[in-house]
């Protein structure tokens, strides 16, 4: 919500506190049932709690430390770990109630004061909710999040201009500034308060254009109180910074039909969650998972409607590996949502996160059936096909996608490269190198796609000058990929420069020291250099790190009877080798950073 970095150092605190407690447990499972908690001893269900906690067990943790603080209510240690696994968890009317008692036992703890706070909101309980939200925390996410919180239940007791007032009146970092002028903006339009809305509105735009909420508000109250052409106008500008985005379609759609659009918050509850909202997905995005989670859980327990709060916490789960949560959500968001193809695609790569890799197929098809011309979709079922192996259907898909392009521009060569390594893999050469070429032609500066033409010319004995220089080039924006290095120690190799390729072959597996491809390559450099004890060492690891089966039968014919031999022994297909085209197993095959795979569909956040 700003368009400068939100600073995270004011909440350690917090921050600290919510870690050492196992706030960030990235998993769930079924909870222990509650008769066999209730026979287990005190003891024993610490000792389970503990141990949930370990393996980032979120419901066993819960349930454990549930059954502790009923045993022992007045144990703060104990009431605290379980307020602060169930606010994890979402089990927010819970966590009220343990939050109600903590601050009998300790009035100024600052996290039970804001979950009291939050809940004196939804509760109309506005003089409440002031008196708990201004011991709610010190520091500069904990004081913006009070101020901003207070201000909208100043709203509710009826007063805007009073909220807007205490706004106005924060003091902080400069980031403060766009957060200032969104809740002040949302606050006046949701008052009436036509042309100071637009103007804090219009402010808060110009400090973060690329926020969907900000431009949505601004767009809104343009569509009420400009002119259509100016919401237009807005949405269409942001369309430019971020393609793509559902809500920025739909809304499109509604303005051209010539209505007009509502506010975006108009009420305190709204409001708050809108708060909560932002500063839980400002802090999810820069690392802040912890208080990014307590943040989402509130707001969602506040507003369960709002668009985007469902779908940014199933992200945060997402990068937490809590998968099934991630699922869970994403199947909830309801069909008239923009937002409903972005979630099912989602959520079928959560489902081939834990393998299930059939149901995750189902699923995209069934959405690129019925979204025939949406690439991220289309992209999204290739990306599954292609990372469990099935290269031809992947390819197909892939080809879908770029008959679909027109004329082809720089964003477009992750398509040709992942169908070149479709290609590759299904021993179609000719159509691999061309896709690759083509990728690079769109990007000349990628270097997965260097690495990847560079290391097959290599391997295949054509074009050596050129892969090697690719393959420097690759090195040269990745310097501290395994991978690449992998492949400059190879092409080395392959020139006979046995030294140099022992060099860079070394550094690649202390970068990558579980690649079985990576230590096989090592093992052949050392043979060649007459190290041939350290070689049948490295051979022995890299049979020992499970390699493919045709990998795997090449190791232990080296460990047998050493390279020369076995290369004599294979030397005997080589010619058939070099009429399929296919040139050896290589390391980048399973080497394709996840950062390079196809843009995970945005939510719009």
């Amino acid at each position: 919500m700003t368009s400068r970095r939100l600073s995270l150092r004011p909440g350690a605190a917090i921050l600290a506190t919510l870690t050492a407690l196992g706030v960030a447990l990235p998993a769930r499972a079924d909870a222990p049932p509650a008769d066999f908690i209730a026979r287990s001893s005190p003891a024993g269900n610490y000792l389970a709690a503990r141990l949930a906690i370990t393996e980032r067990d979120t419901a066993a943790a819960a349930a454990y430390y549930r059954e502790l603080a009923r045993l022992f209510p007045r144990q703060r240690e104990l009431l605290e770990r379980a307020f602060l696994t169930l606010l994890a968890e979402g089990s927010i009317d819970e966590a009220v109630g343990l939050a109600q008692r903590l601050v009998r036992i300790e009035p100024e703890h600052t996290l039970a004061r804001l979950v009291l706070g939050v809940r004196a909101i939804k509760a109309k309980q506005y003089v409440t909710a002031r008196s708990n939200l201004r011991r709610s925390g010190q520091g500069a996410i904990a004081e913006l999040n009070a101020t901003l919180l207070s201000a909208w239940s100043q709203f509710g007791s009826g007063d805007a201009r009073a909220g807007v007032k205490a706004i106005d009146a924060l003091q902080g970092p400069e980031w403060y500034a766009g957060f200032k002028d969104f809740h002040a903006g949302l606050m006046l339009d949701a008052a009436g308060i036509k042309k100071e809305a637009g103007q804090r509105l219009e402010a808060a735009l110009k400090l973060d254009p690329r926020t969907l909420r900000v431009v949505d508000a601004y767009a809104r109250w343009a569509s009420r109180n400009a002119d259509k052409a100016l919401a237009i106008s807005t949405y269409e500008d942001f369309d430019k910074l971020v393609p793509g985005d559902p809500l920025v379609a739909r809304s499109l759609e509604q303005l051209n039909a010539g209505k007009t659009l509502p506010p975006l918050v108009t009420t305190p509850v709204a409001g708050a969650a809108e708060v909560l909202y932002g500063l839980g997905a400002a802090l999810g995005r820069q690392g802040g998972e912890d208080l990014a989670l307590v943040y989402l859980q509130l707001g969602r327990w506040l507003d369960p409607a709002q668009p985007l709060m469902a779908i940014t916490l199933a992200d945060l789960f997402e990068t937490m590996k809590r998968h099934e949560d991630a699922i869970a959500l994403y199947a909830a968001v309801p069909d008239s949502s923009p937002f409903k193809t972005n979630a099912e695609v989602q959520r079928a790569l959560n489902l081939d996160a834990i393998d299930q890799h059939d149901a995750a197929l189902a699923v995209l098809k069934q959405v690129v059936a019925g979204n025939v011309k949406d690439q991220r979709s289309i992209m999204a079922l290739g990306d599954v096909l292609r990372s469990n192996e099935k290269f031809a259907e992947a390819a197909e898909v892939y080809t879908t996608a770029i008959d679909q392009l027109g004329t082809p521009q720089a964003k477009d060569w992750v398509l040709y490269y992942f169908r070149g390594t479709c290609y590759e893999r299904t021993k179609q050469w000719d159509k691999s190198e061309a896709d690759l070429k083509k990728a690079l032609e769109l990007s000349p500066n990628q270097p997965h796609v260097l690495n990847y033409l560079g290391y097959s010319w290599i391997d295949q004995g054509i074009n050596l000058e050129a892969g090697t220089e690719m393959i420097r080039k690759a090195v040269a924006l990745r310097p501290d990929d395994g991978f690449f290095i992998d492949s400059l120690g190879w092409a080395y190799y392959r020139t006979g420069h046995y030294d140099e390729a022992v060099r860079e072959l070394e550094r690649a597996v202390e970068l990558k020291p579980n690649e079985a491809v990576i230590n096989d390559h090592l093992g052949d450099a050392y043979w060649k250099v007459d190290r041939k004890l350290e070689a049948r060492f490295k051979w022995n690891h890299a049979r020992d790190l499970k390699p493919e089966p045709d990998e795997l039968a090449d190791i232990e014919r080296k460990i047998a009877v050493g390279l020369d031999e076995a290369e004599r022994v294979k030397a005997g297909t080589a010619t058939i080798q070099k009429t399929e085209a296919a040139p050896a197993v290589e390391p980048q095959k399973a080497a394709v950073d996840k950062s390079q795979d196809a843009a995970t569909p945005g939510n719009g956040g």
